[in-house]
């Protein structure tokens, strides 16, 4: 992810490097939403985050030029990797629609269990980001509605779902999606794995569009 970020932000990194720039901008996301995810994005100084990542200001400034530089690099990793992962679906999978939707929550769901930080800090932080940048959190969850959506309207087409099934469909499994990360410390608590709760909202989802859901 991090050479991602590097080969997508070249104007704003000065470091040439490749080696020891990914070294660094690594330790300098980690530190950032580790610092993000305890005590908030606004909250943190370049202080705190030089201190976290045992690097000097002006060795923060070789990869950014401001915290809201930095703001957007995380986020437009979160949608990149969102959508690479999603719009990759196993070829088994995209001739069936079920099959397809089924492999959605699954891979959705592990990838935010992969990259929980990351995830975490786009949510919760985004009623305080700048307009242009709620904006991008915005489109990036518009963005995996529209994947959802897609494999639904196929299904629809190919009448595998009820042609009845409501357009909000998409919209009401992102919240789904989103619990398992924004409030893991309950499904510990629960001892719920991710398998058990990747099973119940297929279920929940499937149940709803699909006829005679009880016999997949």
């Amino acid at each position: 992810m991090c050479r991602d970020i590097l080969a997508r932000h070249e104007d704003t990194i000065s470091v040439r490097n490749p080696s020891i720039a990914v070294l660094r901008l690594k330790r300098i996301l980690v530190a950032a939403l580790d610092l993000s995810n305890s005590g908030g994005f606004q909250a943190m100084s370049l202080r705190d985050l030089s201190e976290k990542s045992g690097m000097s200001t002006g060795g923060l400034y070789a990869y950014f030029d401001s915290k809201t530089t930095l703001l957007r690099m995380i986020l437009a990793q979160v949608t990149h990797v969102v959508e690479t992962v999603l719009t990759d679906p196993p070829e088994a999978v995209t001739d069936d629609p079920v099959a397809h939707l089924r492999w959605m929550v699954d891979a959705h769901l592990r990838l935010t269990e992969d990259l929980l930080p990351w995830f975490v800090f786009a949510f919760m932080e985004a009623k305080n980001f700048p307009p242009a940048e709620r904006r991008l959190a915005i489109d990036s969850e518009a963005l995996t509605e529209g994947l959802f959506a897609d494999v639904i309207k196929t299904g629809i087409a190919q009448g595998q779902f009820r042609s009845e099934t409501s357009e909000l469909l998409p919209a009401l499994i992102k919240p789904l999606l989103q619990d398992w990360y924004v409030k893991r410390a309950k499904y510990r608590r629960r001892e719920i794995s991710l398998e058990a709760y990747s099973g119940t909202v297929k279920d929940i989802i499937l149940r709803y569009c699909v006829p005679n859901a009880g016999e997949l």
